[in-house]
């Protein structure tokens, strides 16, 4: 009984360390674009500005996102950043471009994990 109680209890702490922070939320963001296309990005592949990827500051690499503004797409963190302000999520232009974010810059966009 005590094996079993210790190993649910350590099965339920590896749980709550690997899951997201979030499941959910609102995140501030951005978009970037022309001055970095082609530049790598933090994980070594070069940034494609008509891509559907973006940047966070701790995410890990692969992360898949699902970000809705006016409409919705599905992103993967590639990058690290925005490092401006309260910013929490640095969008591609093509995936801001997706949602409508392009003309307002910066806004609050609904996230969940997938």
């Amino acid at each position: 009984m005590f094996k079993s109680i210790i190993a649910s209890t350590i099965a339920a702490a590896f749980a709550c360390i690997s899951a997201p922070v979030i499941a959910s939320g609102s995140m501030l963001s951005s978009w970037y674009g022309p001055y970095f296309h082609g530049r790598l990005t933090a994980n070594g592949e070069r940034y494609d500005m008509h891509g559907l990827t973006a940047a966070h500051k701790t995410l890990p690499f692969g992360t898949q996102l699902r970000v809705c503004y006016r409409g919705c797409v599905d992103v993967r963190i590639n990058d690290r950043g925005p490092f401006i302000g309260a910013r929490e999520l640095d969008l591609s232009y093509g995936a801001a471009k997706a949602i409508g974010l392009v003309n307002p810059g910066v806004a609050n966009v609904q996230v969940s994990y997938l």
